[in-house]
């Protein structure tokens, strides 16, 4: 994987974090991101209590992959082409220490909470909708409102206790799709033995992925 298509795959990924938080359930699945136009980008998701591993896909084979530490606080991606991966702890790289405080939102009868803690969302307004149905799965649906003013609902699963649905004033969608719940190989979270720490040269530094 190039450094090129390095930032396009992380600017994708981290696109997806602001609906990420612990899951109370093993799982794995499809992400489907809707964007403007009509296009989608696909990724595939495997979660298990507080680890999560975000594999990007082209074509149908994996692009690329992130795996977080939501106890450890760090995230570390995988390059499987070059068999390298580059480590971001809390606060640095991609996305940065803003996204952490909404993972620790246990409680999605409650989320509220959480969600105006975040920098981004300071000064607007969260709703809980109540329940609702994705795909027959129950869930719990949300309305917000960020410091932009921009609008956005998103659906948590009341079994997996994970968003599974998620719209954006301006377009953007999305939902997770073939949920299948049941434990996850250990060896999806870790870093591959055979894998060196890649080390970005003097002077260059990822992109600003921040939430807009």
């Amino acid at each position: 994987m190039t450094l090129k298509s390095l930032r396009v795959f992380l600017l994708m990924l981290f696109a997806l974090l602001p609906v990420a938080l612990f899951a109370q359930e093993d799982f794995s699945a499809d992400i489907v991101n809707n964007k403007d136009g009509g296009s989608q980008s696909h990724a595939r998701i495997y979660v298990t209590k507080d680890k999560w591993r975000i594999e990007g896909l082209q074509e149908g084979r994996m692009s690329g992959a992130i795996i977080t530490n939501l106890a450890t606080r760090m995230s570390d991606v995988l390059m499987a082409e070059r068999k390298m991966y580059m480590e971001f702890p809390q606060g640095q790289g991609p996305a940065g220490q803003q996204m952490w405080s909404f993972y620790h939102a246990r409680n999605i009868d409650d989320a509220c909470g959480d969600w105006l803690k975040l920098p981004y969302n300071q000064g607007g307004t969260c709703h809980k909708v109540g329940s609702d149905s994705v795909n027959g799965r129950s869930a719990v649906k949300y309305t917000g409102t960020n410091s932009k003013g921009e609008t956005g609902s998103v659906w948590f699963d009341k079994k997996i206790a994970f968003p599974i649905k998620w719209e954006g004033e301006k377009g953007g969608s999305g939902e997770l799709q073939n949920i299948k719940e049941g434990s996850q190989p250990a060896s999806l979270f870790e870093i591959p033995s055979d894998y060196q720490k890649f080390q970005l040269p003097a002077g260059m530094s990822m992109p600003n992925m921040q939430p807009h």
